[in-house]
């Protein structure tokens, strides 16, 4: 069983999807592992750490020829995988709804898609959950980078010549990367607020210290979505939670926002007129923005200003950590190959539940629920 770690091809993309730890432990599992040359550079990473863990380090070509499991960070184009075993499977954050033409190519092409995005939320795959593990850290980056942006301390300050006061933080969207977020900013001394659709967020919220800002008159989600998400809210509730967001938003410094709806646009959260209503000076950063964006007018890409107000839209917030995100994307890999592992076929071998929950293409199809419905 060969394993090749391929050096990522997106651009700005600065992780990678195997670390010299968890080769050693591909290794033990009775794996060799083949990493391309310059895969961990920009994580940190020289080609002589993954020499020394006893992964064989060479060019593409190399590192595909005859290899059965492609591990990636993003989806690999499927032009590039010349020389990689017949049905060799591609374990990676693949982007299905967003990169369809290329899921097709890879059932063309004959390859087992495995979207790592697609894992299922339930207690024996949080170990194998890369959204969380990179959301995690995207929430705490993202009060860096607010904090980067903003041209005020966040802590309240007693001083000889006078007080600082505590820079006012709102979250929006209260799933792992709100989470860290709101402690975060804690950390930092904010003053921190936090709102979310579901009811079971309050509580979670009300644990870190911060203020839950929540719609009473109207009824939320009491539940989650689909894998602990939210779903799409009524007419009615959106109208309440526009109202209240308003007369808070205006008050505040730092805005962050988080919400996601997987396989659909991001639901936008904050207007042009809301945005008009904060100080000059205030920061907000829309983690959504490739998605489509929370706040009307980010740019993904860009930070922009508008009414005064810096709107930071910054792209593939998770590889801007890059040391640590692949760190634990790494340990995700190999936790859900491991996990599988059967050592007589020296192989892993899914099971039903999270094998069809993941794989995308098999036998020259998609085959995949969530694509074909």
């Amino acid at each position: 069983m060969k394993i090749a770690i391929l050096k990522e091809q997106a651009a700005g993309e600065r992780r990678v999807a195997g670390t010299p730890e968890t080769v050693k432990k591909f290794i033990a599992l009775g794996a060799s592992v083949a990493v391309e040359a310059g895969a961990g550079a920009t994580a940190s990473i020289a080609d002589d750490a993954y020499a020394a863990a006893g992964a064989s380090v060479g060019d593409r070509a190399a590192t595909l020829a005859g290899a059965d499991i492609l591990l990636g960070v993003q989806g690999p184009d499927p032009a590039s995988l010349g020389g990689a075993a017949a049905g060799a499977w591609i374990v990676a954050g693949l982007n299905p709804f967003g990169e369809r033409a290329r899921v097709d190519a890879y059932a063309a092409g004959g390859y087992e898609a495995l979207a790592m995005e697609f894992m299922p939320r339930i207690t024996r795959a949080q170990s194998m959950d890369i959204l969380s593990s990179q959301s995690n850290l995207s929430g705490y980056k993202a009060v860096l980078d607010a904090a980067a942006e903003y041209d005020r301390a966040f802590p309240m300050m007693m001083t000889a010549a006078g007080t600082v006061s505590a820079a006012k933080c709102f979250v929006m969207g209260v799933g792992v990367a709100g989470l860290q977020a709101i402690a975060t900013a804690r950390r930092l001394g904010a003053q921190v607020s936090a709102t979310d659709v579901r009811a079971a967020t309050k509580e979670q919220i009300e644990s870190l210290g911060a203020k839950a800002i929540f719609v009473e008159k109207v009824a939320g989600i009491e539940g989650e979505g689909t894998g602990g998400y939210a779903t799409e809210m009524s007419d009615e509730y959106k109208a309440a939670q526009a109202e209240l967001v308003s007369s808070h938003i205006a008050k505040q410094d730092i805005v962050i926002t988080t919400a996601l709806i997987p396989g659909r646009p991001a639901p936008r959260l904050i207007s042009d007129a809301q945005i008009a209503s904060m100080k000059p000076g205030s920061v907000i950063v829309d983690l959504a923005v490739e998605q489509g964006g929370n706040v009307e007018g980010a740019v993904a890409g860009e930070v922009v200003v508008r009414h005064g107000v810096k709107i930071v839209g910054h792209r593939n917030v998770p590889s801007r950590l890059a040391a640590d995100t692949s760190a634990l994307f790494s340990r995700n890999l190999y936790n859900f190959l491991s996990a599988f592992w059967d050592k007589e076929k020296n192989a892993p071998v899914l099971d039903e539940e999270i094998g069809n929950a993941i794989r995308l293409t098999r036998g020259g199809k998609v085959v995949n629920e969530r694509l074909l419905g």
